[in-house]
């Protein structure tokens, strides 16, 4: 992939994650949801990748195309994912926020956590211009 190749690709994943939070701080802070528990989240979006770096990590040296390691991992990464949707449904029905508020935040997770799969789609490669050379 060229240079200009990969700025462009940046610039679309950095784009497509501001839309992603747009819409999360927009189920925290529009004047009738009020509450921002919903942000928490955050905390799922931050800590999806880890268990994929580790695993990576683990299996380098691996010639295998799947082993135990990247399989746990993928469990682990699926259980966050699955976290994230669930916390604002759960919250929206125990009456902490409200089902609109739910569905912006619902909304954003999935446009952040198609930015996070796509960086790893594009840059993921190990190619020239991959994210490991930053």
């Amino acid at each position: 992939m060229g240079d200009t190749a990969g700025v462009k690709a940046l610039v679309a994943l950095s784009f497509s994650g501001a839309i992603g939070l747009t819409f999360l701080m927009l189920g925290c802070a529009f004047e009738d949801y009020g509450v921002y528990w919903p942000l928490f989240v955050l905390i799922f979006h931050t800590i999806s990748p880890i268990p994929h770096f580790i695993a990576k990590r683990a299996t380098y040296d691996s010639d295998a195309t799947s082993s135990a390691c990247r399989e746990l991992a993928y469990f682990f990464t699926t259980g966050i994912v699955v976290s994230a949707f669930g916390l604002p449904v759960i919250l929206a029905r125990v009456s902490v926020s409200k089902w609109g508020a739910c569905g912006l935040v619902l909304a954003g997770n999935a446009v952040i956590f198609l930015t996070i799969q796509g960086f790893f789609l594009i840059f993921g490669r190990g190619d020239d211009f991959s994210w490991e050379q930053w």
